[in-house]
Formats: structure tokens, C-alpha cells, sequence
């Protein structure tokens, strides 16, 4: 039995990778935006569990027999969840709504099997950010250039965008967009992984 990851993330990748667990990634190919837009009332932890749960099932279904890891991650801020930017001036107006505010991100990941879920987990953590000046703003667009764009908070965490923030209440790995240790944990349940 193999690991499939049902995602593009460069992140969730390099995630996986760094912790030893071989896979391939097969990217779902869901409407989100329809999905979250069914979810509206749901808080940010169902939206970002029934995501990845989503994107989980959908691959399995390619994959017969294998273990299918799904995640995705989602950000609560202002009554709403956003969305990744398209330009680096979407980001450069959402970080300045960010910009000394707290928002909620959530990442979340589901194992699956031949189309039956069999975990999922979610896992918030509470982001603050520091107030950022006009002249730090530029600055860090103009070093991040569009690789924020892969991050739907406009923030690589894992690098140059720790200096976004004053405080983080939660799990780094679920910053970066996967609750890895549960994800360990999991995986050594089902076999994939040695105990």
C-alpha cells in the first residue's frame, strides 16, 4: 500500500517529505469555492475538515486500495473565509485588512480509502498579526514576489513571513497547512508508517 496525496501544495509536500513518509500526489480537482460557499454557516473547522475530506474521498476513487491523505486549510476573518489572491495587489490589499488583526486558520486533513473516509482531523490556530508599515509591506511583496500567491493568507510562515506576526496560538505544522504529528500518528495506525 502506498500514500497518496490528494493535493498541489508545495508546502504539504515538503511537509511529508521532511518527516520521512513516501507518497505521490494526485491534486483533486474539487470547486471549492462551491463548497465553501454550501458552508457559509459552518464554522472554520468543519469548512476546512469537509475540504480535505472531499479532496481525500475524490482521489481514492482513482486510486483503488491505496490510503489517500487529503488536507486544505482556511482562513476566518471578518465574518468570512478567504480565498487565495490572484495578484500580488489582491494580496497587498489583504494583507493591509490583516494588518494588526487576528484571524482564525484552520488546516485540516482526512485519510480515505476506495471512497470511505476513514479519519479526519482539523486543528486551529489563532493568528495575529503584527501592524505592518507601508515601507515593510512593499518590501515583502517585493521579496516574496507572487510565491505568497500559493498561500491563502499571503504568508510563508516557513520563511520570511514569520516576521508578519506578533503572536500564534496553535501548531506550527498546521500553519504551514497540515496537522502533521496527527497525520504521523494516523499513518502508523493504519500500517504506513513502522510503530
Amino acid at each position: 500500500m502506498m500514500l497518496v496525496l490528494a493535493s498541489g501544495s508545495a508546502s504539504r509536500k515538503a511537509l511529508l517529505t521532511a518527516a520521512g513518509v513516501s507518497f505521490i500526489a494526485d491534486p483533486a480537482d474539487l470547486d471549492e469555492d462551491a463548497l465553501m460557499a454550501g458552508l457559509k454557516q459552518a464554522g472554520a473547522e468543519v469548512v476546512a475538515r469537509t475540504l480535505a475530506e472531499q479532496k481525500a474521498l475524490t482521489v481514492s476513487r482513482r486510486h483503488p486500495g491505496q490510503l489517500v491523505l487529503g488536507g486544505d486549510s482556511v482562513i476566518a476573518f471578518g465574518g468570512d473565509y478567504l480565498s487565495k489572491c490572484a495578484s500580488l495587489e489582491e494580496a497587498r490589499s489583504l494583507l493591509r485588512r490583516l494588518s494588526g488583526q487576528a484571524h482564525l486558520l484552520v488546516s485540516a486533513a482526512a485519510l480515505a480509502r476506495d471512497g470511505a473516509l476513514l479519519w479526519a482531523h482539523a486543528s486551529p490556530c489563532r493568528m495575529i498579526m503584527r501592524a505592518l508599515s507601508p515601507e515593510f509591506l512593499e518590501d515583502y511583496l517585493a521579496r516574496e514576489g507572487e510565491a505568497i500567491l500559493s498561500s491563502v493568507g499571503c504568508y510563508r510562515f516557513e520563511g520570511r513571513g514569520a516576521q508578519l506576526f506578533d503572536t500564534v496560538d496553535g501548531d506550527y505544522f498546521s500553519v504551514l497547512g497540515l496537522p502533521l504529528l496527527q497525520v504521523l500518528a494516523q499513518l502508523r495506525k493504519e500500517g504506513l508508517l513502522p510503530s
